[in-house]
């Protein structure tokens, strides 16, 4: 066994069934911990040359990484960033795409002791004042294409002290490049315990404004146990980790590109502007791609495309998968898509490993090892199983956040005694496998049944003719409310006659009762950054529509 080799230290244990592998589970107890030590410098002084990131740039030359260059760049980095004034505790905020660059700004901002932000660079200028503000951030990374938008807002954010540009330096920046050139390429990491802040997530904002989350170093190792199992034993020799999400949301973030640096698994980075479907099936054949992460949304847009490729591990989450789904991913991706569930919050802590047990159509999977989740009422009491309630996650979880940014009220609102609260309806089977139904403020009330619509839009999706649905309750004086569906068709499908044989579809699919009442053509749903469906916004479109 090599020294590297000492470095992969699964968590979850790699014999016996589900139940067996959660009974034997225990979580390390370190009394140090921090993210760039756990997925940078350990590597580095052990497998200095061992590739840890490949970056395929928009001009398609390929660049690749080793931990001992990640380790001194984002050194450098951390002294420039120290120069400067930034001290543990503070905000740096990071407005990237995939770029070795993102990366480095973790790492410097970790070995400090600061807090990273990350931020969606589809955002606007209100977007990011509204977070940037929020968050009190002293730093920005950023590149030429968004320079501009935080140059418009910057008289806003009196705390932010400096910008850095990874192009040429612009008036109001410095050169990303040009400050590293200046410093020294080692530091020391800070002295970090697993419950220290580490970095502030947004929530997509479904209801009322963003909500910073903000999580402790432990979220990594929080979020091993879902990776090793929906990834079917990651990490396994010649892996390779891409996902198209991008690396400012969770399921980028921290399920896959800090999770395959602290396993030494190849990272791929990939700047796509528009999520393309024949260019995300050419990239995995043409850079090996052997294990993905592909929100719903990416899964539904693929479907529609001829390609094809050979993957030894697929995971999706974000939106519930249908058999239709499932069984195009057998077929086209090479492998079983393993569906999990989390949220921004705490994230990854129900999951799918469909080479011990078939993924249930419909069904998130089950607790994953060390994660504790119920269902409950509005009291934060157990419901049996079967029946309907709120998806909870017990308090202590490694992956949980340790607040809202600035918000206590809101942190009290998320825990009802030992449990916090998804605002997600779900059941759970006999088995423990968890059936996602809707949001809390999505259930719709029609004729005394209260339906999610999330089986319906399964449902509706799964029509070859269909790329995505989104389905809600507008007011109906007899019923309460009627169920409609709002849908976009494929390039080139005829509307004609296509709501009836939809409808149909739902009666002889699922029950009458859900079918819906009628069903809107649409070119686009709206949605939030991460691929959800806004049904807040289809609400107030069908509000506005009569």
């Amino acid at each position: 066994m090599s020294l590297a080799d000492t470095l992969v230290k699964p968590l979850v244990q790699r014999t016996g069934t589900w139940q067996e592998r959660r009974a034997a589970f225990r979580w390390p107890e370190p009394e140090r911990y921090n993210i760039a030590e756990e997925t940078c410098e350990r590597w580095a002084r052990v497998a200095p040359d061992r590739i840890a990131l490949t970056y395929l740039r928009p001009d398609n030359e390929v660049r690749a990484y080793s931990y001992i260059q990640l380790s001194r760049a984002s050194s450098r980095l951390a002294n420039a960033f120290a120069a400067r004034g930034v001290r543990r505790g503070d905000r740096v905020a990071v407005l990237l795409p995939q770029t070795p660059e993102t990366i480095l700004t973790h790492l410097a901002a970790y070995k400090l002791g600061a807090i990273v932000v990350p931020l969606f660079t589809l955002f606007g200028e209100d977007g990011l004042a509204y977070r940037l503000g929020n968050a009190g951030a002293k730093v920005v990374v950023t590149d030429r294409a968004n320079l501009p938008k935080i140059a418009a807002i910057r008289d806003k954010l009196p705390e932010l002290d400096f910008i850095y540009s990874i192009d040429e330096r612009e008036a109001g920046s410095y050169g990303f490049w040009q400050e590293l050139g200046k410093a020294a390429d080692a530091c020391t990491v800070a002295a970090t315990g697993p419950d220290d802040p580490a970095f502030i997530s947004y929530t997509s904002g479904t209801t009322g404004p963003p909500k910073g989350a903000l999580h402790a170093h432990r979220v990594l190792m929080g979020h091993l146990p879902g990776v090793e199992t929906h990834h079917e034993g990651l990490p396994q020799p010649g892996d390779t980790l891409w996902t198209p999400a991008d690396w400012a949301w969770m399921g980028g973030l921290t399920n896959v590109m800090l999770p395959a640096l602290a396993y030494g698994v190849p990272l791929l980075a990939h700047r796509m502007a528009k999520f393309d479907p024949d260019h995300a099936f050419w990239l995995m054949q043409q850079m090996s791609v052997r294990n993905v992460f592909l929100p719903p949304t990416a899964l539904k847009l693929m479907r529609q495309s001829s390609g094809w490729a050979d993957l030894r591990s697929v995971g999706s989450g974000g939106e519930a998968l249908g058999a239709d789904l499932l069984d195009w991913g057998r077929a086209r991706l090479g492998t079983t898509i393993n569906e999990f569930y989390g949220q921004t919050e705490c994230n990854l802590v129900l999951g799918n490993m469909a080479s011990l047990d078939a993924p249930r159509p419909g069904s998130t999977g089950r607790a994953v090892p060390g994660s504790d989740v119920a269902i409950v009422d509005a009291q934060g009491q157990e419901v049996p199983r079967g029946d309907e309630g709120e998806i909870a996650v017990r308090r202590g979880d490694r992956a949980m956040f340790l607040e809202y940014w600035q918000n206590p009220a809101k942190t009290d609102e998320k825990f009802v005694g030992e449990w916090m609260l998804t605002g997600d309806i779900a059941r759970m089977d006999e088995d423990g496998f968890v059936f996602f139904s809707a949001r809390t403020d999505d259930v719709i009330t029609s004729s005394g049944y209260r339906i999610g619509p999330s089986e319906i839009e399964d449902c509706l999706n799964g029509d070859p003719d269909v790329t995505m649905a989104g389905v809600i309750g507008v007011p109906d004086a007899v019923r309460t409310e009627a169920v409609r569906a709002y849908v976009v068709l494929r390039d080139g499908a005829e509307a004609a006659g296509k709501a009836d044989s939809l409808k149909s579809r739902v009666r002889e699919r699922i029950s009458p009762h859900v079918a819906p009442r009628d069903i809107v053509f649409v070119d686009d749903l709206p949605m939030t950054a991460t691929g959800k469906i806004l049904r807040r916004d289809l609400r107030q479109k069908a509000h506005e529509d009569g």
